[in-house]
């Protein structure tokens, strides 16, 4: 199928709307679109999507790192129609887009997981859903009516509650897992320490894990053990009171009497000592495969060494990525580490797709990830921004005006399908 239309198509839809006074739900620009974010988010939702690790030296590195390639057009090549389709494990995607994992959207807009869906689905974009969600994911699999999508995981220190939810993912139609290695521990991120506010604390973000039977259990013998409360002996403070309200109001069940039932606290410290497992080796990837058929995919991968011992463990995906910045301060731009990964996987007997992410803000950005050697993109913070502006509405048209720019970016730089994005099409500054 071509895509022709699909540049044009939005950009003519876009000024048609325009001539009766119609302006587009978001900003078409990636940095306005942040701002405009950051003003209609508030200052704790806002620091938590778009804050990252220490200094932030390695957001900064990954948008540097594509402000040093430009691309060299070229002329009188017929690009009259062209093709965005790709290849990823076993489906044909319409564009090289995927919808990455972030968690906790319901600091974005109360719709959530579900409105990404409804969006991912709407342009035909295929979602990767977070452990950290707002929503399980039985009910995010529902809105995506049969839409193609992929289950992100982190590798609990619970080992069976990480088997439950592969098992859950696998139920719901997920068609690969996406296994997160970098978030072993959560990264230094001052934006949120020194607002003091971790999502997770407040019991957002953790409907994974309450609708999972597993972790359930778990909540149940840590009340169990605990046994009945002591008395308040002291007025609680006004943030306390807030905290709690969260919680209640996040757990699962009536607020009211969540406010009195010990579950609700229980599943967040059960959640916060069993959220990741940093003892995770090379040698899991066995145990990984023993529970699910679906295709692995690691992400975080940014070493070639590190590529081979992936390729070498059967893997069916690397996805190149430093989590947006969010986990090392000042480490390598993940766009610098990608040509590393691309040329091992490539090199390989039997390659694997390639997915990046970490600094995707346009159409422009995306030519060059693919002309470096991805074969997909995962776009991150601007389906958020998106959300936090228009819902639903809002992410649909951040994922069409990537769609869109990329489109014409290969139609005026005479490229006709993504096989014609290589590195030949790039100069570094």
């Amino acid at each position: 199928m071509t895509s022709s239309d699909v540049g044009r198509t939005r950009q003519s839809a876009i000024y048609r709307a325009g001539t009766f006074g119609h302006r587009p739900a978001v900003p078409t620009d990636g940095a306005r679109l942040a701002a405009a974010a950051e003003k209609a988010m508030s200052r704790r939702a806002f620091a938590y999507v778009a804050g990252s690790a220490g200094s932030e030296a390695t957001a900064r590195a990954n948008r540097e790192a594509f402000a040093r390639w430009r691309v060299t057009p070229r002329m009188l090549v017929d690009v009259t129609e062209r093709d965005l389709s790709v290849e990823l494990l076993g489906r044909r995607h319409p564009t090289p887009f995927l919808v990455a994992p972030i968690g906790v959207l319901s600091m974005a807009h109360p719709d959530a997981d579900s409105a990404v869906a409804r969006a991912a689905r709407t342009a035909g974009t295929t979602p990767v859903l977070s452990t950290q969600a707002s929503m399980p994911m039985e009910e995010v699999a529902a809105e995506l009516g049969g839409h193609p999508h992929w289950y992100q995981l982190y590798w609990s220190s619970d080992d069976e509650l990480a088997a439950s939810l592969v098992h859950r993912a696998e139920a719901c139609g997920s068609e690969a897992l996406v296994v997160t290695l970098d978030t072993t521990y959560l990264g230094w991120r001052p934006r949120d320490l020194d607002l003091g506010s971790l999502p997770f604390a407040r019991g957002e973000g953790l409907a994974q894990y309450t609708s999972d039977p597993v972790f359930r259990r778990l909540v149940e013998e840590r009340v169990a053990a605990a046994g009945p409360e002591p008395a308040a002996r002291e007025r609680p403070t006004p943030a306390a009171v807030r905290s709690l309200l969260a919680i209640s109001r996040n757990h699962p069940g009536p607020t009211r009497t969540n406010l009195t039932a010990p579950e609700p606290r229980a599943a967040v410290e059960t959640f916060l000592d069993v959220f990741s497992r940093p003892s995770l080796t090379w040698e899991d990837l066995a145990v990984l495969r023993e529970l699910t058929t679906l295709p692995v995919v690691l992400k975080g991968i940014l070493h070639p060494d590190d590529a081979r011992r992936a390729l070498d463990a059967g893997v069916d995906g690397l996805w190149v990525s430093n989590h947006g910045g969010r986990q090392v301060d000042r480490s390598v731009a993940a766009l610098d580490a990608l040509p590393g990964v691309v040329d091992v996987v490539r090199g390989a007997d039997a390659p694997v797709p390639v997915v990046f992410d970490s600094g995707i803000r346009s159409g422009a950005d995306a030519f060059v990830a693919l002309a470096l050697g991805a074969d997909a993109v995962g776009v991150g913070r601007p389906h958020v921004y998106g959300l936090a502006l228009a819902g639903e509405d809002g992410v649909t048209e951040v994922l069409r005006n990537l769609a869109a720019e990329l489109d014409l970016t290969m139609a005026l730089s005479g490229c006709r399908s993504l096989a014609d994005l290589t590195p030949d099409r790039l100069v570094q500054t």
